[in-house]
């Protein structure tokens, strides 16, 4: 392990942090209604913070290991959340703690969505503004992570790219070096996210809400900058951009890299995971369309098309965009929307979630194991897109699974002893791990009357899962701190 390029990184992405704070800085001096200097002050702690270990080991070149790289993974999401809270602490106009400040900020970062703010239509446009940033260069960060970094760790890397990336994506890299891959996502993502922002501004929101929240929307984040969310346009066009951008969204970002540049949507027709993942929106968007006018919830049919359709795919792909106070709806329809989140999206994409490819590679082996049954001596394999999976990648897949399930009784038990009611401690740490953002009971609305002891371990089930957990759960084994 090597310190003093850990130092020299992580001074690195304090400035670039650092850099954050000057566009909401110049929204909020655009707009005149305050709230300029928080981001100032940020701007200046951080790139002052930030240069001391960068410029001190500027001379430091050296390969990153793995054993290196984990910790900096690890390491950078907490500390860019931390950073990313300081303006959010300063404001005036907030009046946030300091745990409420960092649950906003991480909350914004990994794309969760979940939010202590009640007052979200009375803050200035640079508050609004940034948060909306926050997802969106968090769902950056996903990606290049997902694609471009955890492949050099080998927890991703190309053995588990290859085993996450469907299609012919599993034999080959994006480009060459990890600097051109990242290029390539930037322009991808920012290509559609100016799609996005040009199909809401011509569906009729103002430039400034059309920005925000093509940001929230490309990153599956969910932040709006009205307290309705979606619901305050009332407007059954921009819905149905938000679906489809959503749907865009959750697919994994390879995919789109080759259809681009093949210039085919082949791509994506060749894609077991996307078309599952298609599939799956339209099945929950039909379930919870049905549900809805069969409890006359929605008045008509057409409504309960509307609100079903879009509840479901940004539920399903961890948005967490809503129309109506879903978590009011009647009989099941709650509790079948938060186990939807759970699936997410494809792997390699903004969307959280277990992973559509890691559910299609857990119901064929447990099909496989109904088959060995039948027949004790046969030999099934494992398949994606008529390719064997590997054996390692079978085994890596139900750990997760494992330690998924281990972690949603862990956070639901802890917030339970802390005093939240069973339906808000484990609606909460589902919508958390699987950074889909609102939940039931009482975090059903937003998070603010929760306890500081329940945000901070939410803070930390978020963080959890958007690193995918190995990647926190390694730094975790005594064995990764032995030299």
């Amino acid at each position: 392990m090597n310190p003093r390029l850990i130092a020299k990184i992580i001074g690195l992405l304090l400035l670039v942090a650092s850099s954050m704070m000057l566009p909401p800085a110049l929204v909020g001096y655009i707009y005149q209604d305050g709230d300029v200097w928080p981001f100032i002050e940020g701007f200046g702690t951080l790139a002052l913070i930030g240069a001391v270990p960068f410029f001190m080991y500027r001379n430091i070149h050296a390969e990153l290991k793995i054993r290196s790289g984990f910790l900096v993974v690890g390491a950078s999401w907490l500390i860019v959340g931390l950073a990313g809270a300081l303006p959010l602490y300063l404001s005036d106009y907030m009046n946030l703690s300091v745990t409420d400040a960092i649950f906003e900020s991480i909350s914004g970062l990994t794309t969760t969505g979940a939010t202590i703010l009640t007052n979200i239509d009375e803050l200035p446009h640079s508050i609004k503004y940034y948060r909306q940033q926050l997802q969106w260069f968090g769902g950056m960060g996903i990606i290049v992570l997902a694609v471009a970094v955890l492949p050099m760790l080998r927890i991703g890397g190309m053995q588990i790219f290859r085993a996450e990336t469907p299609g012919p994506m599993k034999d080959q890299k994006l480009t060459p070096r990890i600097t051109e891959t990242a290029k390539a996502l930037w322009y991808i993502y920012l290509g559609i996210t100016v799609m996005c922002t040009l199909s809401y501004y011509m569906a009729g929101m103002n430039m400034f809400d059309a920005i925000c929240h093509a940001f929230s929307t490309i990153s599956i984040g969910g932040f709006s900058t009205y307290n309705a969310s979606m619901g305050h346009f009332n407007n059954s066009l921009i819905e149905m951009i938000a679906v489809i951008f959503m749907i865009i969204a959750g697919i994994n970002f390879a995919s789109h890299f080759l259809a681009w540049k093949s210039a085919s949507i082949r791509t994506y027709l060749l894609d077991t995971e996307v078309k599952v993942f298609i599939g799956f929106l339209a099945l929950a968007s039909l379930a919870t369309s049905f549900q809805l006018y069969l409890t006359d919830t929605s008045g008509s049919l057409y409504e309960s098309l509307r609100q079903g359709t879009f509840q479901a795919v940004s539920i399903g792909s961890t948005a967490g965009f809503t129309t109506e106070s879903f978590h009011l709806w009647p009989g099941a329809l709650p509790l079948l929307l938060i186990l939807f989140s759970t699936i997410g999206g494809c792997a390699g994409s903004t969307g959280g979630g277990f992973k559509v490819i890691r559910m299609i590679l857990l119901f064929k082996m447990s099909m496989r194991e109904l088959y060995r049954l039948i027949h004790p001596h046969g030999k099934y394999l494992v398949k994606i897109n008529g390719k064997t999976v590997n054996y390692r990648v079978l085994d890596s897949v139900s750990a997760f699974f494992v330690q998924f399930l281990f972690l949603l009784c862990v956070f639901g038990i802890i917030l339970a002893g802390l005093g939240e009611n069973l339906t808000t401690a484990f609606s909460a740490s589902l919508a958390c791990l699987t950074n889909l953002g609102p939940a039931l009971g009482d975090a059903g609305s937003n998070y603010a009357s929760l306890s500081d002891g329940s945000k901070s371990i939410l803070t930390i089930a978020m963080i959890f899962g958007r690193l995918e957990l190995f990647t926190l759960f390694i730094l975790l084994i005594p064995a990764y701190w032995e030299f």
